[in-house]
Parts: structure tokens; C-alpha cells; sequence
């Protein structure tokens, strides 16, 4: 399928087959694509971790406003962002790039400064939402990355953030939890596989302007 069949395809499901396993192959793909999310200045703040225990999901849909597929999913993905947030992950990330590139010191120091100074005038709270941001970026590649790799998912919103940092030991990490993404296979009794996708016709949702 092309790339609009295939988001033709997807759709958030309401039921998994808990019997079947989305292949390391394709996990692995789904990684690096997450990976390689655009982010603000590329600092990439989000990390995705990836629960493949039922037992630890099982627990976690009390908290997931009783959604099975949290417990159903081949595999449960959650977004998340730093608690605390500062200039020393600035400073890694231009580590990284003389790394990678061997870009000299004057070439990346004011950029670096500019971003430095940048981060340490904004509180936590605003980087927070930041961050979140671009959790929501990530989320988005991922939905589309997956319906290409014909992995069903649904995207939620709908979890207490506390208990999943609690349950997955996320807060000694510096880690907090921000969006859930649970992926597997759509179960054949889904009431909602066979339904047409509602939306809008693209010329109410896109403007051209020549």
C-alpha cells in the first residue's frame, strides 16, 4: 500500500489480539524511526520507553482509565520528557555534534551560548511544556511510521502520569511519563476495524495560497 492507503488503514483500535506479538524487526524499525522524530534544535528531549511485560501492563490499566489494550498491546510504548531539564543536556547534545561532525568550537559557540542562555532563563515548568511539545511530535511519527509498517496502535492521553512513573521506576530516571502508545494487532471482533474513516474533505482542512 502507499503511504495514504495506509493511514486510509489506520485507525486508533479499541481491541488488540493479545495473542499476537509485533516482530523485533519491526520494534527495531519503530525505535530508529522514533529515533530520528524531528525535535526543536535537535535536542531531542523525549524518551521512548518500551514495556513488554503483560504483567506490568496488566497493572497499569487501572491507571490508564481502564483501557485494556494498554494490557492487550504486543507491546506498550510511553513517551516521556524530563523532570528536570537544563543546560548540561545543551551542552551534551553539542558534545554530539563535534562528535559526529567534527564541527569546530567557533563555528558551534554561539549557537551553543545562544541556547545555553536561552534554557537557563525559562523555568522547569516552561520547558515542561516544551518538552511536551515535542512528545507530541514524536507521537505523531510514530502513528505514521507504524501504519506504514502495518502496526496497529492507538494513541492516549487518558493515564494518570504519577502511577506510571511510579510503576515503571520512571522518577529515578529524571523521567516523566506524557502520552502512551500502545501497538499489536487489531482483533478481528474490533467493532471499529471494518468502520469508514470520518474526516473532512482536504479542501475544507487545506488552503492554498498561490
Amino acid at each position: 500500500m502507499n503511504t495514504v492507503e495506509s493511514l486510509q488503514w489506520r485507525y486508533a483500535v479499541k481491541k488488540f489480539d493479545d495473542t499476537q506479538y509485533i516482530s523485533e524487526d519491526k520494534i527495531n524499525t519503530i525505535k530508529e524511526a522514533f529515533n530520528l522524530t524531528a525535535t526543536s534544535y535537535g535536542l531531542q528531549p523525549v524518551t521512548m520507553v518500551v514495556v513488554k511485560n503483560k504483567d506490568i501492563q496488566k497493572q497499569l490499566v487501572e491507571h490508564s482509565w481502564n483501557q485494556q489494550q494498554v494490557a492487550q498491546a504486543s507491546n506498550l510504548l510511553v513517551l516521556c520528557v524530563p523532570i528536570e531539564h537544563t543546560a548540561k543536556h545543551v551542552e551534551q547534545y553539542f558534545n554530539l555534534i563535534k562528535e559526529v561532525r567534527n564541527t569546530p568550537d567557533e563555528i558551534l559557540n554561539p549557537f551553543k551560548e545562544f541556547l545555553m542562555s536561552n534554557f537557563e532563563t525559562k523555568t522547569q515548568e516552561d520547558l515542561y511544556t516544551w518538552n511536551k511539545n515535542q512528545a507530541y511530535i514524536a507521537l505523531g511519527n510514530l502513528l505514521t511510521v507504524c501504519a506504514l509498517e502495518k502496526v496497529d496502535s492507538c494513541p492516549m492521553e487518558g493515564f494518570i502520569p504519577e502511577k506510571y512513573d511510579e510503576i515503571l521506576n520512571l522518577t529515578e530516571k529524571n523521567l516523566r511519563s506524557v502520552l502512551v502508545l500502545p501497538i499489536g494487532v487489531r482483533a478481528e471482533d474490533d467493532f471499529m476495524k471494518d468502520l469508514k474513516k470520518v474526516r473532512k474533505n482536504v479542501n475544507e482542512t487545506v488552503l492554498h495560497i498561490d
